[in-house]
């Protein structure tokens, strides 16, 4: 009797053991299914107040959102060590490649190592400049915008002003007579920004003078002061408009100014919180949002859905043109209604 209640009781553990493993296989599969997706990313300078400022975080609020990891590096505007983060991030396993490129006319470069890798990759900020890049590999994909649409918003907005304010037309010659901070040389924006801002006067028949045009690799506030001090000093009361490329240069103009205790219409690109205080104390006459939050958004968007092996853009609002990019589109910003983006 004792024997045969040794063996139940054996009986019994054994399969009080095997329920117990039946019940814990299932966890371990829903873990492995729900396994963490990793992006690695870069900003190319984190001294760009836009890019370190407004997408560099919306990209880690996005991703904390989604419930994934995204590792960001500075690429300190240096090619070489973009190339060579790429190599650490892929020797990593990353799931996703989100590149804001340093060179654009290098971005073949970053696109044949994700092929070789087979691993996706999402160009975001400075698009590609080499013909046929994008159709290297089909696994890469773009976010930013339509270059030329901040230069033509920007124009549109000084021609507009310059119309209702004849008073800025300081030697009553009809003509503009202006100076321009441009930023990095070659990067499309840069280029767009700049040909297509003083187009609008040029289209709208206004006639305009350059009195000095200054790139900037680094697109930077101190880049801006000291250029804007050295043509006040040079040009004086002759500079009738101020075009900056973007806002942190634009910023540095207006020190210089402040500085010298004199005011001219000055315009800028991002929509910098910073931009919209100026406008609101009438330092600043006008910027374009360059929608970085939504960039970034973007990016995240199209990254869990790429790793996950889903359509970029599947499940979102977004929509791919013939050169597979998302286009997040500009806004003007102008002292009327500069609050609706505080």
């Amino acid at each position: 009797m004792k024997r045969l209640l040794s063996v139940i009781l054996v009986l019994t553990m054994v399969l009080a053991i095997a329920g117990c493993s039946s019940e814990e296989g299932p966890s371990t599969t829903t873990d492995q299914a729900t396994e963490e997706i990793v992006i690695g990313a870069n900003i190319y300078n984190f001294g760009d107040n836009f890019m370190n400022g407004v997408v560099s975080p919306a990209l880690k609020e996005y991703a904390d959102a989604a419930g994934i990891k995204i590792n960001i590096v500075d690429s300190e505007n240096q090619q070489n060590k973009l190339n060579d983060q790429v190599d650490i991030f892929i020797g990593q396993g990353v799931d996703v490649l989100a590149i804001n490129l340093v060179d654009p006319a290098s971005a073949s470069t970053i696109i044949q190592k994700a092929k070789e890798a087979d691993i996706p990759l999402i160009l975001f900020n400075k698009e590609a400049t080499e013909a046929g890049a994008m159709d290297m590999y089909d696994k890469v994909w773009y976010v930013g915008t339509a270059s030329a649409d901040a230069g033509i918003i920007q124009g549109d907005m000084m021609v507009a002003d310059w119309k209702a304010n004849p008073s800025w037309d300081k030697n009553g010659d009809g003509t503009v007579q202006y100076v321009l901070l441009k930023g990095e040389p070659g990067h499309p924006d840069a280029e767009a920004r700049t040909e297509y801002s003083v187009k609008a006067f040029d289209d709208a028949g206004i006639p305009v003078e350059e009195l000095a045009m200054q790139p900037d690799p680094n697109w930077s506030t101190d880049g801006g002061n000291d250029k804007m001090a050295t043509w006040l000093a040079s040009f004086g009361d002759r500079i009738e408009l101020v075009i900056c490329n973007n806002d942190g240069m634009a910023f540095g103009a207006i020190n210089a100014m402040k500085e010298q205790g004199v005011t001219i219409p000055v315009y800028g690109v991002d929509a910098l919180e910073q931009a919209l205080n100026h406008i609101a104390e009438g330092e600043m006459n006008g910027t374009v949002l360059n929608d970085g939050k939504n960039q970034a958004k973007a990016v995240i968007d199209l990254g869990v859905n790429v790793a996950s092996g889903k359509d970029p853009i599947e499940g979102t609002d977004w929509t791919l043109d013939a050169v597979k990019a998302v286009r997040v589109p500009y806004v003007a910003v102008t002292p009327e209604n500069f609050a609706d983006f505080k």
